[in-house]
Parts: structure tokens; C-alpha cells; sequence
């Protein structure tokens, strides 16, 4: 059996003032015996503002947060996924990495994975997104090793997606992460059973940290977002739900249940390839 635990945020647009709370979430995790803490989606800075994302992010060598995500994680001797970071790139177009970073306890950068799908949607006629404008998308998918398990990481809008959860658990996933900033709209619709469809597709745990609530910010667009942490058996029973609440929510999970589920419905050995329509 594995302690795990999920920080659920209500980030601002002051990377400052939510990296003192990541910290303490964090040790507040790891003194409840979390061997492996996750974090939400942009946990370093949600704004709607590219100007003031301009302004407040920076690039991977020089990002604050992620050098103490890697402290903490070798301070307390745990397994830290960083959900994701708004991280400045070189590309000519000044578009930056929603990336997230798997860091194992001696502090080190284990695997990191950009964010492949975005959030480019039409909810409502009030409500449009365009998250290709700020951020690029990645190309690679990611599985990275633990002692507990393969991780295929993804994130947020990438769970609409089953073929890379797929590809993930094909390629040696046994635990989805998605960390998520996901809205209050689509969210009371679709966010429960979207993640248990890829836990149940798959044989994989589903761990997915959630930005909450009405976010502060420093201009005048503000974001709101829907919470409700996840943690998913392979079997699709949900173990966790956070509700709304920021915190720290700790939870176990026996990676034998990977194994048993999908003995019982071996979907991926099963699977073949056929031609299109």
C-alpha cells in the first residue's frame, strides 16, 4: 500500500504567494505520510492575462518554484508531481510550456511532459478559450518509472483524449495523472466521468489534483474553476473526491489493483488494429 496525496489550489497570479502555499501543503502531505504528493495544474501562476504571465513567469533554469518543488521534495524524502508550470520558451512566437515535472526524493527532475491538447473551445456564446494563443503545444508523451508504478502524465484538457491514455498505458502506465484547471461549466458536466472512462479503458489508477474556486488576480479578468480533486481505482470507483475546498487530501492506493482489473477485463491485451471507415 501507498500513501499519496492531493493539493488542491486556489492559485493566484503571484507565483510568490503560491509557492509559500505549495510549501506548506507539501509538508503539511508528507507529515501525514504521503510518499507522493501532486499538485494542480498551473500551480505557479493562473491568470487569464498573458501580459502579466509575460511579466511573472520565467524560464525553467531560472523558475523559483520549481527549484523549491525540487527542496521540498528532497527535504521530506517524497515523490512531488508538479501538476504543471507556465514556463517561458525561446520560441519566436513568445508562447510559453504548460509543463508538468515529476520529481523523485532526492530532488531531482525525472520526467517532464508538455501539454499536447489545448484548450481551444466555444463552452457557451459568454465563453471561449484559446490557450493555443499563450501556450504550444507539446508532441512527446511521457511514462516515467517509480517504485510504485509507471506514470503516464498528461494534463487537464488532455482526458478528453482516450488514445494517449491509451498510448500511456500501453507504453507501461499503471497511474494517469491529470492535473487540471478545469471550468466550473464543463466540469459539473463532464470531469467525473471522463477521468473514470480513462481509469476504466485502461486498468490505471486516475490521480488528478484540481485548481478551486474564484482565483485572486492582480487585473481585472478573473477565472473560476471547479475543484473537485479525483483519485479513480482501475475498476472506475472513485477513492477520492475533495469536493471544493482547498488542502491537502491524503489517500492509499494498492498498485495490485492494477494487476487485478486487468485480469478481469484484459482491454489491452485485447485490442487490434483495423482499418478506418
Amino acid at each position: 500500500m501507498t500513501t499519496g496525496a492531493l493539493v488542491q489550489m486556489n492559485a493566484s497570479d503571484d507565483p510568490g504567494h503560491n509557492l509559500a502555499v505549495l510549501q506548506g501543503y507539501i509538508a503539511s502531505a508528507a507529515k501525514q505520510g504521503a510518499d507522493f504528493v501532486l499538485t494542480p495544474e498551473v500551480s505557479n501562476c493562473l491568470s487569464v492575462s498573458r501580459a502579466r504571465q509575460s511579466a511573472v513567469l520565467s524560464h525553467q533554469d531560472d523558475d523559483l518554484t520549481l527549484a523549491a518543488l525540487r527542496d521540498a521534495a528532497k527535504t521530506h524524502g517524497i515523490w512531488v508531481l508538479i501538476g504543471s508550470l507556465g514556463i517561458k520558451t525561446d520560441d519566436p512566437d513568445g508562447r510559453f510550456a504548460n509543463r508538468s515535472f515529476l520529481i523523485s526524493p532526492d530532488g531531482a527532475i525525472v520526467a517532464h511532459y508538455d501539454k499536447i491538447h489545448m484548450f481551444d473551445v466555444d463552452v457557451s456564446p459568454t465563453e471561449t478559450w484559446r490557450e493555443s494563443e499563450g501556450y504550444r503545444p507539446g508532441t512527446q508523451a511521457v511514462v516515467a518509472q517509480t517504485p510504485f508504478g509507471g506514470i503516464g502524465m498528461a494534463i487537464c484538457y488532455d482526458m478528453r483524449f482516450p488514445l494517449l491514455a491509451n498510448a500511456l498505458a500501453q507504453g507501461g502506465a499503471q497511474i494517469l495523472t491529470y492535473p487540471s484547471a478545469f471550468t466550473p461549466a464543463t466540469g459539473a458536466a463532464h470531469w467525473h466521468s471522463l477521468l473514470r472512462a480513462r481509469a476504466i479503458e485502461t486498468g490505471c489508477f486516475v490521480m488528478a489534483p484540481a485548481q478551486t474556486g474564484l482565483h485572486p488576480s492582480t487585473s481585472d479578468k478573473t477565472r473560476s474553476t471547479y475543484g473537485h480533486s479525483l483519485v479513480v481505482s482501475p475498476w472506475g470507483e472513485v477513492i477520492l473526491d475533495a469536493g471544493t475546498d482547498p488542502g491537502v487530501y491524503v489517500f492509499e492506493f494498492d498498485m495490485n489493483n492494477v494487476a487485478d482489473a486487468r485480469a478481469k477485463v484484459p482491454a489491452l491485451q485485447n485490442e487490434r488494429s483495423f482499418n478506418g471507415p
